[in-house]
């Protein structure tokens, strides 16, 4: 028999969820089978797989040993990694980072070690914050996403709670996230709420947008205004009303206003002659409103946070002479 002690951050999620994670040579197909069977068992009692972890709980583990060996991870990469990050904020729960162009946040197969969350990992198992060998289920991770050539603030959660509260709020759309961009064209309406349908072929890496419901397009809605133009093309801030994969970019190409440097839904041959290796995007403002601040993070409620202008790259384009303000 094993026995685990839940910590602080495995309470709050469900037994399954916990030991797919903390046990990951157990099949999921024997899990099940042995929480019904009372082969795991939560304070020596029967339970369910449904069952809301809490600390100090103990779980009785009736099974073969050969289940608790998996393949460890290279522990050895986080003090072998020298952290590149941007910190734009950072408190005992969570930082605020500013992912720049091109650099990937989650591992592919050919970068398992160069990506924003194992440089967060390194960053702090360095500074003695994280030490996977003290972790049953937890590990740092992001909270939100931005496509690898597209840059602005990411978050990143310390903790398991910061993680569970943060997801949450992203749910529920207490968070305000404002986009930068730079468009060919500039569009007739200067300010302009857009409503549309998407649809995402994974397959292609693409979506699809279409102006009425039609079968497997989810609704979304942008809205921008224009805050400058320039030689015929525009500045735009952008919020997304809905989040969905290349919203912005797709969604201001199919109004006839495709983003700067952006190959899927725009022409960029030029554009890279101008220098747009990247598509003109950028998340530059994050407002955390919170509903509440009953919470640990409460604190961050009504707070507002930017990255430095300097770091949206096509911003030069517009800062120069002959700038046409809106």
């Amino acid at each position: 028999m094993q026995i685990i002690t839940v910590k602080k951050n495995d309470a709050g999620q469900r037994l399954d969820k916990f030991l797919s994670k903390a046990v990951k040579g157990l099949p999921v197909s024997l899990m099940y089978k042995y929480i019904r069977t009372k082969k795991i068992k939560v304070n020596r009692a029967r339970t369910e797989q449904s069952y809301m972890l809490c600390e100090g709980d103990e779980i009785q583990l009736f099974i073969r040993d050969e289940f608790f060996a998996s393949p460890e991870a290279d522990e050895g990469a986080l003090f072998r990694i020298q952290p590149k990050l941007e910190i734009v904020y950072e408190d005992d729960n969570i930082l605020l980072l500013n992912k720049r162009p091109g650099v990937l946040v989650h591992e592919d197969t050919a970068a398992a070690e160069n990506t924003l969350i194992m440089h967060v990992k390194a960053y702090l198992a360095q500074k003695g914050e994280y030490d996977p060998n003290e972790e049953q289920s937890f590990a740092p991770a992001l909270c939100n996403r931005i496509d690898r050539n597209t840059g602005g603030i990411v978050i990143a959660a310390k903790n398991a709670e910061a993680l569970r509260i943060m997801n949450e709020k992203i749910r529920n759309d207490e968070l305000q996230k404002l986009y930068l961009c730079a468009v060919h064209g500039v569009p007739q309406k200067k300010q302009a709420t857009l409503h549309g349908y998407l649809k995402k072929n994974s397959a292609e890496n693409l979506v699809d947008i279409s102006d009425v419901k039609r079968n497997g397009y989810k609704e979304i809605i942008t809205k921008y205004r224009v805050l400058c133009e320039k030689r015929g093309n525009a500045l735009l801030e952008v919020e997304l009303v809905t989040g969905r994969t290349h919203q912005i970019r797709a969604h201001l190409s199919h109004i006839g206003h495709p983003l700067l440097g952006d190959g899927k839904y725009g022409i960029n041959r030029q554009d890279r002659g101008r220098g747009y290796k990247f598509q003109a995007l950028y998340a530059y403002r994050l407002q955390f409103r919170f509903s509440d601040s009953d919470h640990a993070l409460g604190y961050l409620r009504g707070k507002t946070f930017e990255i430095d202008r300097d770091s949206v790259w096509f911003l030069k384009d517009f800062e120069e002479g002959g700038v046409k303000r809106v």
